[in-house]
């Protein structure tokens, strides 16, 4: 009788100490940062995006960095509005940040801003970058990409071209291709969701993962 009840007592004290290792939730625990489909409001839910994010970053889950979505889009909005001269400049803003919820050096910038008339690629950076079909212009190396799409507000505000540029993590090989269609497919991702925001009409921006030019 004796031998059970020490049997049943080793029993309840490793159920305890198991039970006090897990928290008290039976081994369950609420994952840290971001999902792809939660960063920067929801602009990389859909698979090919969320894929393209994580294969950048090396992870399933993010935090945010500095992000400012809505000063963007409302420097957009003014910028629309503002009679623009030679020596007015809108200066970009950080639409999304993010990094890796493990820590890390790896880190992503999405800037927006509003820029004048083309063309955005010079003869010099052509052979640099490859060429996407989305938007007015769409470019990209293994370190940053721009796309660039026109956009119309109503009166009395007048069109303007938004250039979304993503800059990803340093240090990756220039050979890298793959790199750069992930970074054009963010690019494009975010333009598409701040195209949606400001209600742009015809911004030529491609679904998905943008086409390589031929």
């Amino acid at each position: 009788m004796r031998s059970a009840l020490a049997r049943i007592g080793v029993a309840a004290a490793a159920a305890a100490l198991l039970t006090s290792c897990s928290g008290g939730d039976g081994g369950t625990k609420e994952p840290e940062g971001l999902a792809a489909a939660e960063a920067c409001g929801g602009f990389a839910k859909e698979e090919p995006v969320g894929a393209a994010l994580k294969a950048v970053l090396g992870g399933d889950r993010f935090e945010d960095n500095y992000s400012k979505p809505d000063k963007a889009v409302a420097r957009l909005r003014d910028d629309a509005a503002a009679k623009w001269a030679d020596s007015y400049q809108p200066q970009p803003v950080t639409y999304c940040g993010l990094r890796p919820a493990e820590g890390g050096e790896k880190d992503l910038k999405i800037e927006v801003g509003a820029v004048g008339k083309g063309p955005y690629l010079g003869p010099a950076l052509a052979p640099k970058v490859t060429s996407y079909t989305t938007g007015l212009e769409a470019f990209s190396s293994s370190g940053l990409g721009s796309v660039y799409f026109s956009c119309r507000l109503k009166a009395p505000a007048h069109a303007i071209v938004v250039e979304t540029t993503v800059w990803g993590p340093a240090g990756v090989p220039e050979t890298d291709l793959e790199q750069r269609t992930r970074l054009i497919t963010l690019a494009n991702a975010a333009a598409r969701q701040v195209s949606a925001k400001l209600g742009c009409q015809g911004d030529k921006l491609a679904t998905g993962v943008p086409a390589a030019r031929s």
